[in-house]
């Protein structure tokens, strides 16, 4: 649907169902709210708009958000002004509050609220976020300095330790309080308010990513860095407890954070050995944890497993590759294409026999 000027709906299909199964004389009709309100992030009016009062916000050609939105409503009255009306006034305190809880968190650095997260507990076992952002920081900092070295970046070591240990901060934010799926998010943006650069903000935003199958990878390499040095602190730690998924259950997301390691190591094409980085791991934990390091390796080579069966490689040619536990995982693809070659040369089931 076109609304004027070239603004479209936002696309969201759960959305759609849920209202369309809540109404049974559907008139959708357009309203408006001040436009002071878009000064706060895009995002957050975005989802108190959808997640409070299932309404469609409008965005425009170049999908930024506009002030108008569309409500379905359930009856069609001559004089529509009503049902507009309304909504407007409904929709006017839910953006009230966002802006009051952007302003509010504005006033604090997000370098003031790093103590903060001392206060919330992570796992009983592993401690507090104040002691999680510790080990990430550690894991961090190692993988920036094997990474600087290969590209020369000298800037990557102090990026990627700010980010890491700025990165959860906007946990303790009233925005993210209200809004959790807004973490990293919020994070980002008040990064670029205390002044941070654009390279620690979008690594900030970017250390949750890829938060689901399909999902884009960290913009810049300090953000790949604090990525991978969180979903490893997870795994590691998770797998040092004993606390692993099982057939059904995985309430710490351990395999998409695994599926999330190999897809950065592979795309980014790092330079950084698997068994090496689990290992590297480790120490940051001192003695809370034991090291299944082995244990975790097996469960990653099995994810990547899965992964390149879905691209389309036999279960033949994948085991032929990871029965060799390849340490580099950006080369397995290689490795996969060198195997379907031979396979296909005429001598090859001689030479495989003979072997």
């Amino acid at each position: 649907a076109q609304v004027g000027n070239g603004a479209r709906p936002i696309e969201d299909e759960a959305l759609l169902d849920e209202v369309t199964a809540l109404v049974e004389r559907p008139n959708v009709v357009i309203c408006q709210f001040e436009e002071q309100f878009l000064g706060v992030p895009q995002e957050c009016l975005i989802l108190t708009m959808k997640a409070n009062q299932k309404y469609f916000p409008l965005l425009d050609a170049a999908g930024k958000l506009t002030n108008k939105f569309l409500v379905v409503s359930n009856i069609s009255p001559e004089d529509t002004s009503f049902v507009t009306g309304g909504n407007e006034r409904v929709v006017r305190p839910r953006l009230a509050d966002a802006k009051f809880f952007f302003d509010q968190d504005r006033k604090k650095t997000l370098a003031s609220r790093v103590e903060g997260l001392g206060k919330v507990v992570y796992h009983n076992k592993l401690g507090t976020q104040g002691e999680r952002v510790e080990r990430v920081r550690a894991i961090s900092k190692e993988l920036a300095k094997a990474i600087a070295q290969q590209l020369g970046d000298a800037q990557l070591v102090a990026d990627a330790d700010q980010a890491a240990l700025l990165a959860k901060t906007d946990l303790v934010t009233d925005m993210v309080g209200e809004f959790p799926e807004l973490q990293g998010i919020m994070g980002g943006y008040y990064a670029l308010n205390d002044g941070l650069g654009e390279t620690v903000a979008n690594a900030i935003e970017d250390h949750y990513k890829p938060r689901f199958a399909g999902d884009t990878l960290p913009r810049n390499t300090a953000g790949v860095v604090v990525a991978l040095a969180d979903k490893l602190e997870t795994l590691v730690g998770m797998f040092g407890i004993g606390n692993l998924p099982t057939g059904d259950r995985d309430p710490f997301a351990l395999r998409r954070h695994a599926l999330g390691v190999i897809r950065m190591l592979v795309e980014k094409d790092l330079p950084l050995d698997l068994n090496a980085l689990l290992a590297g791991a480790v120490p940051a934990f001192g003695d809370k944890i034991t090291d299944a390091s082995a244990q975790l390796a097996d469960f990653i080579y099995d994810r990547l497993a899965g992964s390149l069966r879905e691209q389309g490689y036999s279960a033949q040619e994948v085991d032929a590759v990871l029965a060799l536990r390849p340490q580099r995982l950006a080369l397995v693809e290689k490795q996969l294409a060198a195997v379907r070659a031979f396979a296909a040369l005429p001598e090859s089931p001689a030479l495989a026999a003979a072997n």
